[in-house]
């Protein structure tokens, strides 16, 4: 049985257990054992991050400690996957370079707040995005420092509406990427649960988590 990690919390506003409540039971019905906490000291217990075979980091806006920080890297270095998505993932640890490098990126803004764009794909055969074609959403649009190594998997281009001066630029929305032997999977959808009821956003992470699985 492959046993995957859910450790949620932070900001409330993107509401994080309530995205948990979405992923867990997909998560049991394909027969993991999910373990679900708001610890953070979860990620210090090397004995148990690296028997796991996935971890999903559902935090926004926290404070790791340097064992919990070694913790969760030595374990994803070592072959556990990791997957999430918007500021649960994006955004956790803003203080940790090293988690960040990890991840393969970091939010900075969201100019305009919440609006329609578009998600265009640009690896069409990629398994993660297979059956997949350009898909609007209502959400914020991330705009991220993004770690040139990684994969992307799907783009959005920022319009000049709200910060004229990134006017067509084009953006990694969701991308996988491996940190020493563990694969790395993220996506920048997903602001609160309401935006898992469109099926390509959902889709896309529950894929990505099983990409990532080890």
């Amino acid at each position: 049985m492959k046993k995957a990690v859910m450790v949620w919390g932070g900001w409330d506003g993107h509401e994080p257990k309530q995205g948990v409540d979405i992923f867990e039971p997909w998560l049991k019905s394909l027969g993991y054992d999910v373990l679900v906490t708001g610890d953070l000291e979860t990620f210090a217990n090397a004995e148990l991050m690296k028997s796991m075979d996935l971890i999903i980091p559902v935090y926004t806006q926290a404070k790791i400690t340097r064992e919990q920080q070694t913790g969760l890297l030595e374990a994803v270095k070592d072959g556990v996957g990791i997957a999430g998505w918007h500021g649960g993932m994006g955004d956790s640890f803003r203080d940790s370079v090293d988690y960040q490098f990890m991840v393969g990126g970091q939010w900075v803004a969201h100019p305009g707040n919440i609006y329609d764009y578009e998600v265009d794909v640009v690896k069409p055969n990629d398994p993660v995005m297979e059956g997949i074609g350009t898909f609007k959403v209502h959400s914020e649009q991330y705009y991220m420092h993004v770690d040139p190594n990684v994969e992307v998997l799907a783009t959005t281009t920022f319009g000049g509406e709200h910060t004229p001066w990134i006017d067509g630029t084009v953006m990694p929305v969701v991308w996988k990427t491996r940190y020493g032997k563990g694969r790395v999977f993220y996506s920048s959808l997903g602001h609160i649960a309401k935006e898992f009821d469109v099926a390509e956003v959902k889709k896309i992470v529950q894929r990505g988590m099983l990409w990532a699985s080890k």
